[in-house]
């Protein structure tokens, strides 16, 4: 399948890094113009600097702000005003006990995961529905439908990313624009990384540390391995494309087998 995204303007949120880093790259190789975002603009710069090297033809920008304030958000509009290819990529998690999380924390967890999504989606896609066209994508997990025990309040999250990439999907019915999310499972990143390590030790090597934590942590995964982040990229450029014009509404996975389920 040929992927091109001549044209085409992407904004990824929280892509200095891992996922989303992948996710920016994956786009730039397919030619679209990709707004890299991050709080830190010296991170961001770093970054824009690394996909450079990575995709050497790509087209970046660089797009410092807090996406989690409506003033971040704001900035980003007047920043990159004509997004034809949105990625709602920014998430926070840690392993906390159910019973010590605090309704600050339950707060701010809904506040960054799920409403930083809602605003942007709010600011971008009244342009793509004038348009006819345009792509809204939320980076969601298996976590969304196997909640992790660890951590209940970024299951919850990604529960709720589901129910907006359905509803915003019937807002965009008939208009050309699909809207989907992502369950992605596992990913090895540097943050999961440390998070795998804090349940399992720090001492074994990573190969092990890497199996126990799929055996006893997520031993419903059938790929029985972290996820590489650039096979979550390969979903998300796929829903940009013409290719998934009538790929609208879903929850599509990439959870390495994660959700015991046929359907979705």
């Amino acid at each position: 399948m040929r992927i091109d995204l001549t044209g085409r303007t992407a904004l990824v949120t929280a892509s200095t890094q891992g996922i989303g880093a992948a996710i920016a790259a994956g786009l730039a190789g397919a030619g679209a113009r990709v707004g890299v975002n991050g709080r830190d603009s010296g991170r961001v710069d770093e970054a824009v600097g690394r996909l450079r090297e990575e995709v050497p033809d790509g087209d970046f920008v660089p797009v410092a702000a807090d996406v989690v304030s409506e003033e971040g958000a704001a900035s980003v509009l007047d920043a990159l005003p004509d997004v034809d290819v949105l990625v709602n990529n920014l998430g926070v998690y840690r392993s906390q006990d159910p019973l010590d999380i605090t309704d600050e924390e339950w707060r701010r967890y809904f506040e960054v995961n799920v409403l930083a999504a809602v605003r942007l989606t709010r600011l971008y896609l009244p342009r793509m529905i004038g348009l006819g066209w345009g792509r809204v994508q939320y980076i969601a997990s298996e976590s969304a439908v196997v909640i992790p025990a660890e951590m209940i309040h970024y299951g919850m999250t990604k529960t709720a990313m589901l129910a907006l990439g359905r509803g915003f999907a019937k807002k965009a019915a008939g208009t050309g624009v699909t809207v989907n999310s992502v369950l992605a499972g596992p990913t090895r990143t540097a943050g999961v990384e440390d998070f795998v390590r804090g349940l399992v030790g720090r001492d074994l090597p990573w190969e092990e540390a890497e199996r126990t934590f799929m055996r006893e942590h997520r031993p419903q995964s059938l790929l029985r391995r972290l996820i590489a982040p650039e096979e979550i990229a390969n979903m998300v450029v796929y829903l940009a494309s013409e290719q998934a014009s009538a790929t609208t509404g879903g929850a599509l996975r990439v959870d390495g087998g994660c959700v015991d389920a046929i359907i979705p």
